[in-house]
């Protein structure tokens, strides 16, 4: 039976970006491959099948988009816009800090690629550091980017 929204869903995927990277999996011999059990710092039995509720939001828009009329067995291609994933790249997210003042909000000296959560739970990633300020991208990882991904329906529910 197609799937519909409200219908719970099982996939495999493997995410790329549109250069061919690997950036997520669902398959432990994928992560493997590509390095990122180890940049991720995880055990490879983390990589298991993604499980949700179509339509829920629980996915980013373009990939549940996608999956509506996929039966169990469909294997796809799909290609996500950043508006479909997570947003453009928005320069306004980009803040700077004092650097005392950003020591005395996190409790920590800044360095570049530490993970940051701000008062209002916004998360950021110190991306600069100089002797006059302290630069934190609060803009999703993933913003910007154009998302592929191979996906296998495994269930329908």
């Amino acid at each position: 039976m197609p799937i519909e929204p409200g219908n719970g869903v099982t996939i495999e995927y493997v995410g790329r970006f549109d250069d061919g990277g690997v950036f997520d999996t669902s398959r432990p011999e994928i992560a493997r491959e590509h390095g990122l059990i180890e940049a991720q710092g995880v055990d490879a039995s983390e990589y298991t099948p993604l499980s949700f509720t179509v339509g829920a939001g629980e996915i980013i828009e373009g990939l549940d988009e996608a999956l509506v009329g996929m039966t169990a067995g469909e294997e796809a291609t799909v290609t996500v816009p950043p508006t479909k994933a997570y947003g453009e790249f928005q320069a306004d997210r980009v803040r700077e800090y004092d650097p005392e003042t950003f020591e005395g909000m996190v409790g920590k000296e800044p360095e570049v690629g530490l993970h940051v959560e701000a008062e209002n739970g916004l998360h950021g990633d110190v991306t600069a550091v100089r002797d006059d300020a302290v630069e934190v991208d609060f803009n999703h990882e993933l913003s910007g980017k154009t998302l592929v991904f191979d996906i296998e329906v495994v269930d329908v529910r």
